[in-house]
């Protein structure tokens, strides 16, 4: 009998180039996926995307591996709470590979990013989902929810303006 592979969650090395080429890999399979915009990333894109984050000192990402197959992915960006007056983490990109989803994995990567901001001295955790997205149920069952500061006003909605 064969034993299974071990899940492994660790930070990516951007100019690791096997890190690197994870996290490109995972990511464009992130946005093939419909909740990811179903359409691939643009080369240009791929290309200077580890470097870009590499040089961004609030960018680290968690790579989720099984045995040596990458498997899932967090890019995560360091913001600032005004009203906390301390660092807070924005979960920018969540993604397990369609083949391995139900099995833990994201599970996994939000305890990790969970120690990561803990050890940043992050005051909390924000992640934007789509209603539509079947991971907004791991979301709320590791305590995420609706935003508001006082039910009269209603809850945050996220809205962008696209600039390119």
């Amino acid at each position: 009998m064969t034993a299974s592979p071990t899940l492994t969650v660790a930070l990516a090395d951007y100019r690791d180039a096997r890190d690197a080429a994870d996290v490109v890999v995972l990511l464009d399979a992130y946005a093939r996926d419909p909740m990811g915009g179903g359409a691939p990333l643009a080369e240009d894109v791929k290309a200077r995307l580890t470097s870009d984050l590499a040089a961004n000192p609030q960018a680290f990402s968690l790579l989720a591996r099984l045995g040596d197959r990458a498997v899932g992915l967090a890019n995560c960006f360091m913001g600032y709470s005004t009203f906390a007056a301390a660092p807070l983490v924005n979960i920018h990109d969540l993604a397990v590979l369609p083949g391995h989803r139900g099995a833990g994995i994201g599970k996994a990567l939000m305890s990790a990013i969970e120690v990561e901001a803990l050890k940043r001295g992050a005051c909390k955790i924000t992640l934007e989902v789509l209603t539509g997205n079947p991971a907004r149920h791991l979301y709320a069952r590791e305590g995420y929810g609706d935003y508001q500061l006082d039910p009269a006003t209603g809850h945050a909605l996220f809205w962008q303006k696209r600039l390119k």
